[in-house]
C-alpha cells in the first residue's frame, strides 16, 4: 500500500507560493531540498510542496482546493486575508449570482472558498476538499491506491476520504477537461513497504509508468487511468 505523502505544485517562485499558503491554511513551513513545503496543523495527512518550474500554465488546474467556512464573516475574513496575501478574485464562468468565492493564488492556481452550510464538507476542516475534473473510474483508482474508501459515488462523481480524517478527494465526472501539457499539481505517494512491490501493485491498478527507468533515482513517475502525473517514492 502507499499513503498519500504530499500534493506538489509546479511553482514559479516556490517560497513566495508556499508563504502566501502558509498564510492561508495556517500551516507551518518546512525544508524541502527542491523548494519549499507546508506541513499540515490539523488533520491533514499530507504535506504541500512548492516545486521550482518554468513551465507556464495552461488553462484551469486538474485540482483545486475548496476552502470552507462556518459562517459569512468567516468566509469574508478569508476572502480578505487571501487578498491581503497576495490572491486575486477570478472569474472562471461562475456568473454573478454564485455563493463561493473563486480565486487565484500568486501563481495564477485556482481556488473556491465555499460559503457556511456547505453540507457535503460539514464533518471536514478548512480545507475541504481537493476538487479535481477526472472520471469515475480514476475515482476508482485512487480509493484502490490509498486504501481510502469511496464516500459518494453517484451519476460518475466519486469522492474519497482517509479513514483519519481530513480533506475529501473529490471527481467531477465527465465531460473531463482535455489535458494541456504536464499537470501543476501532482501527487507524491510514499510506499509503505517494498517501492518495487507498490509499483507493481499501482500498475496492475491501471497506472502506467511515464519514465524510462533512467528518471530521478529516488521516485518513479506515472499516470493514473486519466494520465494525470503523479510519483511514487523509493522511501
Amino acid at each position: 500500500m502507499a499513503r498519500l505523502d504530499a500534493l506538489c505544485f509546479d511553482a514559479h517562485d516556490p517560497a513566495d507560493l508556499a508563504r502566501f499558503w502558509a498564510g492561508v491554511l495556517g500551516w507551518d513551513p518546512a525544508d524541502d531540498p527542491a523548494g519549499a513545503a507546508l506541513t499540515p496543523t490539523d488533520d491533514t495527512g499530507f504535506r504541500i510542496r512548492c516545486l521550482s518550474s518554468d513551465e507556464p500554465k495552461r488553462g484551469q488546474n486538474q485540482i483545486h482546493f475548496d476552502l470552507t467556512s462556518a459562517s459569512a464573516e468567516q468566509q469574508e475574513q478569508t476572502v480578505a486575508r487571501v487578498l491581503e496575501l497576495g490572491g486575486r478574485h477570478i472569474d472562471i464562468g461562475q456568473g454573478p449570482d454564485a455563493d463561493h468565492a473563486v480565486m487565484a493564488d500568486p501563481d495564477g492556481n485556482e481556488f473556491c472558498v465555499l460559503p457556511a452550510g456547505n453540507r457535503f464538507l460539514a464533518d471536514c476542516g478548512f480545507l475541504g476538499a481537493l476538487s479535481c475534473d477526472g472520471s469515475q473510474a480514476v475515482g476508482y483508482f485512487w480509493s484502490k491506491a490509498l486504501g481510502w474508501p469511496l464516500v459518494w459515488d453517484q451519476d460518475e462523481e466519486t469522492a474519497i476520504r482517509s479513514p483519519h480524517g481530513g480533506p475529501k478527494v473529490t471527481w467531477g465526472g465527465p465531460p473531463v477537461a482535455p489535458k494541456l501539457g504536464k499537470n501543476r499539481l501532482h501527487f507524491d505517494l510514499a510506499p509503505d513497504g517494498d517501492p518495487a512491490a507498490e509499483l507493481d501493485r499501482l500498475l496492475a491498478l491501471g497506472a502506467t509508468r511515464l519514465d524510462s527507468g533512467q528518471g530521478a533515482a529516488d521516485r518513479t513517475v506515472l499516470a493514473d487511468p486519466d494520465g494525470n502525473e503523479f510519483c511514487l517514492l523509493s522511501r
